[in-house]
């Protein structure tokens, strides 16, 4: 599970390491006017929550970081990548069947839920991947090229298939 996870974070720090500071913070892509440095940091942030709550056997998912200088500086990104992937091979896996209680505010507030602690950390990839599609199409919109063929496609959905399918 940890290399996958590790892999497709991979993902995320190659297209840092191709683009620039300013293409990084750009918001100029409607609909939602967000960067990639935003949508990297949220990923990075809700990993963050999972390992910092992982010890005490309570993941708060509303507690997030939320540092903007991750979110403007590709260099603080990859430090916050980096960081993030350290915590990550850290990891005992006689741990990740371990229950923590998972907090969130899902709108009407806040819910607790027991999960273990791999199913904490699906959650986060998978939450990864639907944000880098996001990222897809931002830099779409901004003339970047993809860093992979594979970055923010889940790994079950079928290739040449739409959702409309």
């Amino acid at each position: 599970m940890i290399p996958a996870i590790i892999q497709n974070l991979n993902r995320g720090i190659n297209l840092l390491n191709s683009i620039n500071d300013e293409e990084y913070a750009n918001d100029s892509t409607a609909p939602y006017y967000s960067s990639i440095g935003v949508h990297m940091r949220h990923i990075l942030d809700v990993f963050n929550c999972v390992l910092k709550g992982m010890d005490e056997g309570i993941v708060d998912l509303s507690a997030r970081e939320r540092n903007e200088l991750a979110e403007v500086n590709v260099a603080v990104g990859l430090a916050y990548f980096e960081e993030i992937q350290m915590k990550l091979r850290k990891i005992e896996p006689t741990s990740l069947e371990r229950i923590v209680k998972v907090k969130d505010d899902l709108g009407l507030g806040m819910v607790t839920a027991n999960y273990t602690l791999a199913g904490a950390l699906i959650q986060a990839h998978s939450h990864a991947i639907h944000h880098f599609a996001s990222i897809g199409y931002i830099i779409s919109q901004l003339g970047i090229d993809l860093p992979d063929g594979d970055f923010g496609y889940n790994p079950t959905t079928p290739r040449g298939k739409t959702f409309n399918e």
